[in-house]
């Protein structure tokens, strides 16, 4: 198989990579990153399987028709998994424009190459062909405490102009496989978590914001409740479904792991009291400090995966437990790659002129 991966120097696409390339008996001949390198792209991410022969990395965006274009053809592409997106709600609040071109905009034209060039193999590679486009839960809205789990037939009600531009996508991707039976396949998932993950999000915010002295800022109440699912389960998950999912279906990937997030801060505190205790004694708890809440800040997010376990016998190898303690492990031997980001990507940034 020859894969084209979107978007793979960010936090999930470099770990759907890495255990692509690293796992024994791979089918792959070939995989080829495209990425943007925006402020969440990290080429470091990969650095340590740039010389295999088989990875390819190519700097452009999803909505350069003329590069995609080329990509497809020069690498015999087989199969596309798209993970390109603006992914962060707080700043498509701050800003939705980029989160439409890119979400919006960026698939449509992902999705025109992609038909064409399948449009013109032979028709075992043609049939053989997929398109995985990669989503979030978020589509769904939210939920009550009561309410049940997100299923795959849980109707759009997106809250945040990030959600609204993913909830556009999907109907893309759904529109491509109804109009010209373009072989495509969505997954939509929970919160993801591990190695790798942007210094903005939760997670990692509150891990080296930690480590660093600084407050731990928790939104409104802290009882937003979220079902984290551990990257390298998702991973594993997207591979399944594009391997061996129905044509035309989608899949929701969740952790079944339903917590809220001052919980999440709580555990993260008390693993690091263990492993990297403060100098002068007292509890990473006590750096917690409760902030406004987001602007329409969803208050539950849960999903309903029976579909993925009974149809494809995927299931969850890692639970919070285990999850979040691999996470904090590696964020403390991994000080340097987060200084570095916020460093350079954030100076850039403050400067106008990132890239």
């Amino acid at each position: 198989m020859n894969l084209l991966v979107t978007g793979g120097c960010g936090f999930i696409g470099s770990n759907f990579i890495r255990q692509r390339l690293t796992e024994k008996g791979s089918p792959l001949t070939r995989l080829v990153n495209l990425d943007a390198l925006t402020y969440a792209g990290n080429p470091a991410n990969l650095a340590d399987l740039a010389d295999d022969p088989r990875y390819v990395f190519a700097h452009g965006d999803i909505g350069d028709v003329a590069l995609v274009t080329r990509l497809l053809a020069d690498h015999a592409i087989d199969a596309i998994v798209n993970f390109a997106a603006e992914s962060h709600v707080d700043r498509s609040i701050d800003s939705p424009e980029p989160f439409i071109q890119t979400n919006v905009v960026g698939t449509l034209r992902l999705l025109n190459c992609a038909r064409l060039h399948w449009s013109k193999l032979p028709a075992p590679r043609q049939d053989a062909f997929r398109f995985l486009h990669v989503s979030t839960d978020e589509v769904y809205g939210t939920l009550s405490l009561t309410d049940p789990a997100f299923t795959e037939t849980t109707p759009f009600a997106p809250n945040s102009p990030y959600a609204a531009s993913k909830a556009s996508s999907d109907h893309l991707v759904r529109s491509f496989q109804h109009t010209y039976h373009f072989p495509t396949l969505t997954t939509n998932c929970s919160n993801n978590y591990g190695p790798f993950h942007f210094p903005e999000k939760l997670i990692p915010l509150v891990i080296l914001n930690a480590l660093e002295g600084k407050p731990l800022p928790v939104y409104g109440d802290g009882r937003q409740i979220r079902d984290w699912l551990y990257v390298e389960d998702h991973a594993a998950a997207i591979w399944l479904v594009l391997q061996q999912g129905r044509v035309g279906e989608t899949y929701n990937i969740g952790g079944l792991n339903e917590k809220p997030n001052i919980e999440i801060v709580n555990a993260i505190c008390a693993l690091l009291d263990q492993k990297s205790p403060r100098a002068d004694g007292r509890p990473y708890a006590s750096q917690i400090t409760y902030v406004a809440d987001r602007p329409g800040h969803d208050r539950r997010y849960a999903i309903d995966c029976k579909k993925l376990q009974s149809e494809l016998g995927w299931a969850p190898q890692e639970n919070f437990t285990t999850g979040i303690a691999k996470t904090v492990d590696w964020y403390l031997t991994h000080r340097s790659w987060a200084a570095d980001i916020t460093s350079k990507k954030y100076a850039r940034e403050r400067l106008g002129t990132a890239k």
